[in-house]
């Protein structure tokens, strides 16, 4: 599932220059490093949004944004990234963009004398938005490029980084809230692990020597394929369902009485979970021709956990949200696998990769925003309890078709 986003670059992206086996593992290091860092900023948000809409007088159009916009973002500049790689080198433009996520997470508490919270916030958002987009279609690649013969082990270490992230960052937040009283603490404690990353992957990445590179074209054009729409639109409907769980579940918990620093336990616990299924489900994925079934029941559970986090009995919240974790996580690793199994060659794959990134992500923030207007509206959770049933059975309907065993381009 590591597709290389420089895999068009002409001639071919040379490896990172590390100088000895030492020097690869601590490249190594750094990129799972890098990718512990890459969640943090949506779940560490949602920890304490009732504590930072309390304090700062967020008006609730303004939650709504700033639980959508860096979901949109990561679509919006995916496309950027291979740019700025064939430009400058992948490793500068981590670097950058590691750069400005820890300048964003610095920025978002911080309170503008006569203007509030709410200006930092939306920059130090959007900024951590931005970032994150670009290492999430770089750091593949990288890893693909530097660790050909550990593909299993990084891709492993890299991706179970992730997920880590995104679990550290519901957990951990709230107990610093509480141990500081501040949520500007809590917010503040996430640019540590960030800005820590950016100096230790600042020697490494400043000396290394780029060439320009050109664009071969050329191979399938992804975006006339039926199959590639038919897998694009699964992804949608499954980040609609995932960045929704990291933006709403610790608020849906806690509506339904649940106290801060128990709500970030059910939700650290549930992308857990999440981990396991994106484990297991690309291995069961791949030993068939045909992924119609798994796609068809990870969606159900999804959806299915997600209502009833909502709507069932309180004593079973920690069963509801097992069944959202295991769903989700194989859900997504399940969406992502498809981009390997529904196409012939690397070329096409990264097109797809890059096409399933841009509409999944960019499109796939909606489902923040409905949750959101929902809320608003109605006061409670229970109608994006009913809008994800739909959500997943619409992602069962497009899974299934997107399981056939066909290729994209015939």
């Amino acid at each position: 599932m590591l597709v290389d986003a420089e895999i068009d670059d002409v001639p071919a992206a040379e490896p990172t220059r590390v100088g000895s086996r030492r020097g690869l593992a601590y490249l190594g290091v750094c990129l799972v490093l890098i990718g512990l860092n890459l969640r943090t900023v949506f779940s560490s948000f949602s920890a304490v949004l009732p504590e930072v809409t309390a304090d700062a007088g967020l008006p609730s159009w303004a939650v709504v944004v700033l639980t959508t916009v860096p979901v949109t973002l990561l679509g919006v500049f995916a496309p950027l990234a291979p740019v700025l790689a064939r430009r400058f080198g992948a490793e500068r433009v981590l670097l950058g963009a590691m750069a400005v996520l820890t300048g964003g997470l610095l920025l978002r508490p911080v309170e503008l004398p006569g203007a509030g919270h709410l200006p930092a916030l939306f920059a130090g958002t959007a900024a951590c938005g931005a970032a994150i987009s670009l290492c999430n279609v770089l750091l593949p690649g990288v890893v693909k490029r530097d660790f050909p013969h550990r593909l299993g082990l990084m891709g492993g270490l890299y991706t179970t980084a992730i997920c880590a992230s995104a679990a550290l960052g519901a957990g951990f937040t709230f107990p610093v809230f509480r141990a500081t009283g501040q949520w500007t603490a809590a917010l503040w404690f996430w640019a540590l692990p960030a800005g820590v990353v950016l100096l230790l992957f600042l020697p490494l990445a400043i000396r290394q020597r780029h060439a320009r590179h050109q664009t071969s074209h050329g191979g399938v054009n992804v975006w006339r394929s039926a199959v590639a729409w038919q897998v694009t639109l699964f992804m949608v409907l499954q980040a609609m369902m995932s960045f929704s769980v990291f933006a709403w579940l610790a608020p849906i918990l806690r509506e339904r009485g649940v106290d801060g620093g128990t709500a970030g336990l059910i939700v650290a616990a549930s992308i857990v979970l999440q981990m396991l299924g994106s484990l297991f489900a690309p291995a069961l994925a791949t030993r068939f021709r045909d992924q119609r079934a798994i796609n068809t029941v990870v969606a159900l559970m999804t959806g299915g956990g997600f209502a009833l986090s909502i709507f069932g009995p309180t004593e079973f919240l920690w069963l509801w949200t097992g069944l959202l974790g295991l769903g989700q996580g194989s859900l997504t690793a399940a969406a992502l696998t498809l981009i390997m199994v529904r196409t012939r060659d690397g070329h096409t794959a990264s097109h797809l990769s890059g096409m399933m990134q841009g509409v999944g992500y960019g499109l796939g923030s909606s489902g923040t925003l409905l949750v959101g207007q929902l809320h608003q509206a109605t006061g409670s959770f229970a109608a994006a309890g009913v809008l994800f049933l739909l959500v997943g059975s619409l992602a069962a309907v497009f899974g299934y078709r997107a399981g056939r065993d066909r290729f994209v381009g015939g």
